[in-house]
């Protein structure tokens, strides 16, 4: 024990992961088609 006050470097905060641009375009892509698809299957059975 000593009456000196320990001065640390405070960790480095951990980078963020860039995003990913595809994986964004994937998803509006998926959700274009599962659109169509449900419009379809509306006019199909029910129109």
């Amino acid at each position: 024990m000593s009456n000196v006050i320990e001065f640390k470097q405070p960790p480095k905060p951990k980078q963020p992961r860039p995003p990913r641009p595809g994986l964004k375009k994937l998803l509006i892509v998926l959700g274009a088609i599962a659109a169509l698809v449900l419009i379809w299957a509306y006019f199909q059975f029910l129109g």
